[in-house]
């Protein structure tokens, strides 16, 4: 049975008179999971939707909006729906919409979320042969529209995924201590999580497919108004897990404290430079 069944399998959209308490059932499954909120749906979407995603996938990575290949995140590309053909756009317009925050609002219990027009660092996710994404928690703040990070929503395109190919989604306890769930990246299953500095995630499985098939999937993040001056800016904060071969993140925590230290005046034309020379290649 599919979850979402009121999500039109050709284009994405979702039929208006939806029950508006859809997802309700699943807070307290949602809220008590171990080792901080988060849910595994399995047959999310009708199959026709993801594979609408799936045979729009960009075959190369010219248009990939992100690249990362540092030992945090190795052979990860990120491509922005709004490149993408207007089939699989207008799927990615549908989860901005009412109906669908709807039901994560329900799920979740948190009111007033606030979809991303930007997409920003959401999209169309593919991790290559090789590739990995280590433990960390998520930037919280989004800049432009000055809003606090609240949920994530990851819908896998993998079919056919086994154990041995890697690429799990593993869940672990904010100390690194044990790691609580390993989800496998299966077609159609999709998580939902609270987004905070607790929550450490990461698929840090190395991808190992026999024929060098890449992990792929759909990532999702919504926001709420509740960002302030109290709360503290930071980007992706990676840790390392305990008796492996994982590299603390040191570029990040040197710029964190140059931040920290530097001036504002200092900081600002030090942004410029990046800004300018960026442009320049």
């Amino acid at each position: 049975m599919v979850y979402l069944h009121e999500m039109d399998e050709n284009n994405g959209l979702i039929a208006g008179d939806i029950d508006r308490d859809k997802g309700s059932e699943l807070r307290e499954s949602f809220q008590s999971a171990d080792p901080f909120p988060h849910i595994v749906i399995e047959e999310f979407l009708p199959s026709n939707v993801l594979e609408i995603c799936v045979g729009d996938f960009p075959a190369g990575s010219d248009v990939a909006e992100q690249k990362f290949d540092r030992h945090q995140e190795r052979q990860k590309e990120s491509f922005n729906p709004d490149i993408l053909p207007p089939s699989t756009r207008q799927i990615f317009y549908s989860f901005n919409s009412r109906p669908f925050i709807r039901v994560i609002e329900n799920i979740t219990g948190l009111k007033g979320l606030i979809p991303d027009p930007y997409f920003a660092g959401a999209g169309l996710h593919r991790i290559h042969q090789g590739g990995h994404l280590s433990m960390h928690a998520d930037f919280n703040h989004h800049k432009p529209m000055n809003l606090e990070r609240r949920v994530n929503v990851l819908i896998y395109l993998n079919k056919d995924w086994r154990a041995e190919y890697g690429g799990q989604l593993e869940l672990w306890d904010q100390g690194m201590t044990r790691c609580a769930q390993s989800i496998l990246p299966v077609f159609n299953r999709c998580v939902i999580f609270n987004t905070t500095q607790e929550s450490m995630h990461g698929n840090p499985q190395p991808i190992n497919h026999p024929e060098r098939v890449p992990r792929r999937s759909i990532a999702l993040y919504y926001y709420t108004s509740t960002w302030d001056e109290t709360k503290r800016d930071t980007t992706t904060q990676f840790r390392v897990r305990p008796g492996t071969t994982d590299r603390v993140d040191w570029r990040t925590k040197i710029n964190e404290v140059a931040v920290e230290l530097a001036p504002p005046v200092v900081i600002r034309n030090f942004r410029r430079l990046k800004k300018h020379l960026a442009g320049t290649h």
